[in-house]
């Protein structure tokens, strides 16, 4: 009956590791805006202050966790720190038409995160200029375009923020 008992502490041990390993999660986001070391730190910085691990290798950022709800909190982080990559979900904007408007939380530690800004109001119809400077929280494009638009090319270089 001992060994018994034994076994069965055994199997029930090692179906909670099993289940605990299996628990685990990675999400790859691709095309994540990073031309410097600031712009890797910054990543590394939300990711890991969510609780979740970064690999980093180039514009490619594995978000690794315990579990699902982890590494979607550990995205949700790196989005908050004004970067965006191919495999997360993009935060829904309202759409409108608008001739300005201010942009707040985009990562700018740099002058090459200010021209990524700059190739992607570019991008955006109707988007004519941008006062994007380096350090800068919020900056505002000016011209005739949608909301909905400079999101999307916003986040095609790598890149989020609010858009008001």
């Amino acid at each position: 009956m001992k060994s018994l008992t034994h076994l069965l502490v055994g199997a029930v041990a090692l179906a909670a590791f099993v289940l605990s390993a299996s628990a685990e999660t990675s999400v790859t986001l691709s095309g994540v805006h990073n031309c410097c070391k600031g712009c890797a730190k910054g990543i590394d910085k939300a990711i890991t202050g969510a609780g979740a691990t970064a690999e980093i290798d180039g514009e490619t950022v594995v978000v690794k966790a315990k579990n699902d709800a982890a590494g979607e909190k550990a995205v949700a982080a790196l989005l908050a720190a004004g970067y965006f990559g191919e495999g997360a979900t993009a935060p829904e904007v309202a759409d409108a038409k608008v001739k300005s408007a201010e942009v707040s939380g985009v990562h700018l530690c740099c002058g090459k995160c200010v021209k990524a800004v700059e190739k992607a109001v570019a991008a955006c119809k109707g988007a004519a200029s941008h006062n994007a400077e380096k350090g800068a929280k919020t900056f505002t494009v000016e011209g005739d375009f949608s909301t909905a638009d400079l999101a999307a090319a916003l986040n095609a270089a790598g890149l989020n923020g609010s858009i008001k």
